[in-house]
Formats: structure tokens, sequence, C-alpha cells
């Protein structure tokens, strides 16, 4: 178990509840099962050592990662600064835009509401927004709650991205959605949403009368004591926590911009978080919180949907066998692991978390900074996992 200095610079409140979380471990030998420590391997430092390394090479602005159980923290670490301009460090409260990782609250919430008897996964949503039109009509009389959340809507990937990316908020762009090219029927194929993923945010809204931030808050921030995190730019923005977007310059990373259109697609790119917070949702997503995810709803928001054979950065990593599309998560066979894996990149930061729940492992890294590097962190964690490379 590691926890760095920087930890020092949070609130006492704060503070009380990292020490309880991280004296629920002692060592990597940990709580992995009984046998299972002969199929894994649970020393970390290799990894780290080779994160710290990367990131130290690439002068990235500030770092923060994570390596979890069920019952509680291994390793905590932060180092560089919020900002390069005002050279504050990075602490374990400080706050990231977590960028798409978002959407694994987003099919939570999605899950959630079907638990509750709200929502159908498989009733079409031109029953419930019939004045609607999402694509081609053929298409849009069958999309389902389960097809929006496991981008497998059969449209165009990436719709209106493009728009997003120009400033224009999601309530504009979903006027065009009659518009959207059709690529294949409902469920038979994937293809990755921002926009039309965000009508996770209407239904929510819908079917319970609250904003999809205030419930995402009343169901999984405060249950699971997620104290620094928060929907919305305006809650970014106002977070003396924060940490600045960096982008890579000639004279190097300089704090950017933010682009506030992101934010209106809160389900696919609008929650912000800190380290801390999201070893909290790791955590519950291994099932240590069953009283706010019980086994049954993780099974169900963990099953694979619909494969995505191709055209992703993860389709690159060399011991990759199968990957699928859950909700709102990606689900990988990885050189004989089963992992549970989402990244996030927006203006300005990167982000990755994976977990192995038969291993009840799981690591996150949060970068103020666009890098690639980024996309190397999820297989070196799995490869140090698996002892098959050593």
């Amino acid at each position: 178990m590691t926890l760095m200095p920087s930890a020092r610079r949070i609130s006492k409140r704060f503070l009380a509840a990292l020490i309880t979380a991280l004296l629920a471990v002692h060592s990597p030998a940990f709580a992995a099962g009984e046998g299972e420590a002969d199929y894994y391997n649970y020393d970390f430092e290799p990894f780290l050592s080779w994160l710290k390394a990367a990131t130290d090479e690439r002068k990235i602005p500030g770092a923060a990662v994570a390596i979890v159980t069920r019952d509680g923290i291994v390793h905590l670490d932060t180092w560089g600064v919020k900002n390069t301009s005002a050279r504050s460090p990075i602490a374990v409260d400080s706050v990231f835009r977590i960028a798409s990782m978002s959407k694994t609250f987003a099919g939570t919430a999605a899950t959630l509401i079907v638990d509750q008897q709200l929502q159908s996964w498989d009733s079409p949503l031109a029953e419930l927004f019939p004045a609607l039109q999402i694509g081609p009509q053929s298409n849009s009389n069958a999309i389902t709650l389960r097809h929006v959340a496991s981008h497998s809507t059969g449209l165009m990937p990436h719709s209106y991205s493009n728009m997003l990316d120009a400033g224009v908020s999601y309530d504009k762009i979903k006027q065009q959605f009659a518009k959207i090219p059709r690529v294949c029927d409902p469920g038979d194929c994937y293809g990755y949403q921002n926009v039309v993923f965000s009508l996770i945010a209407d239904v929510v809204e819908e079917k319970t009368g609250d904003s999809y931030a205030r419930f995402i808050e009343h169901e999984l921030f405060e249950p699971l004591g997620m104290m620094t995190a928060s929907v919305g730019f305006e809650a970014y923005s106002n977070n003396k926590t924060a940490t600045s977007p960096h982008r890579k310059s000639r004279n190097g990373w300089r704090p950017t911009t933010t682009n506030p259109a992101y934010y209106t697609t809160a389900p696919a790119a609008g929650i912000n978080a800190s380290v801390y917070d999201m070893t909290l949702w790791l955590r519950a997503n291994l099932g240590a919180f069953p009283d706010v995810l019980p086994p049954e709803t993780l099974f169900e928001i963990q099953r694979p949907v619909v494969e995505t054979p191709y055209g992703n950065y993860f389709n690159r990593w060399q011991g990759l066998e199968k990957a699928y599309y859950a909700l709102g998560w990606r689900v990988l066979d990885y050189k004989g692991l089963r992992a549970i894996h989402h990244g996030g990149g927006v203006r300005g930061y990167r982000s990755e978390m994976v977990f192995v729940p038969e291993a009840n492992i799981g690591m996150v890294v949060l970068l103020n900074a666009e890098s690639n590097v980024a996309n190397d962190f999820v297989p070196a964690f799995l490869d140090n996992l698996s002892y098959t490379d050593q």
C-alpha cells in the first residue's frame, strides 16, 4: 500500500474518508480470493515505475494513479501540477475532467432506471419521444435504451461529434437527429456515439422528473461518498481544486481552453472527479458496495452487448483477443483475462481505467494533458497482472 505526501493537502473530512479506505488493504497479497494469487501477479511496482517514467519523459503537467481492490486502496499517488502557469501541485482531491469515462456512469444510470421499473431496456424510444426521429424512420422506430447505452443504434459512428467540437450544444444538435445516416439495423453493429448516447439523460429526466445531474448525485455520488465528483461545466469551472487542461505547444505544455459543448452531453463526457472519487467508483464496480450496486446490477452492466472488432486504439493492443461494448463499459478479452475498461479524452485531458473482477483488482490514471501515452496504460497494467508475461 502506498500513499504519497500529496495526500496531506486535503480537508480533514476528506482525509478521514481516505484513511478509512487505505486501512482496508495492507499488502498486495490482500484479498484476491483463496488461490487467486497463484494466477495473478500483484506486484505492481514495475508497472508504477514504468508509468512514472513514461509521463515524466513526456513532461506531462499532472497525473494521478490509483490501484484498488473491492476491499480498499492498494496504491494512490499524484505528481505534477494542476496548472503549468500557477504551479499548484496535484493532490488526491484535485478534480479532472474524466471525459468519456462519464459513459460508465450513464450506463449505470440507465440500468438503475430499468431496475426501478421506470423504463424497459427493449421498448422503442419512439414510444417515449414520439416527436423525435433518431436517424432514418426505420431505425428510429426500433432504437431502444439498450441500443443507445451500448452504441448499437445502427447509426453512423460519431454522429455530430464535429458539431460538439465546434461548440454547438446538445439541444441544438438534437434538432438534426433525423438526418443521421443509417449503417445497419439497430443491434446489428457497433457505432460509437457521443451525442446520440446522451439520449440517456433525456430518458432519465423524462422518467424521474429530476435532472440527470441530480439523479447521478443522488443515486451514485452521494451513497458512494464521491465527495468531489460533479456533473457539468459550472461545477468544474467553480471548483477551486480543479486542474487545468493542457495541450502541447512548441514551447512545452500550455493551459488551454475548455469547450463547454461537451458538457451538454453529460452522459457522454460531463463528469468531473478526483482520483479518490474514482477509487470509489472502481471499487463499486468490483462489488464493494452492494447496497448501491448489487451483484445482479453489475452483471447486467458488464455483460457484453455488441462486438467492437476494429477501429479503436485498443484494437491495436497486441494481447487483445476480443472486444465488446456492454452498457457504458467496454469488455475486453486480453491474454486470457476478462477486463472491464473505459478511456476518456477531451481537450486538454486523458484518462484510462480498467478492472478485472476475477482478480479483484482495478486501476485508474488521470492526466491533465492530451497525450497518446495514455493508450499504453491499460495493456501495461494487464501485462503486469498476467503471469504469462513474467
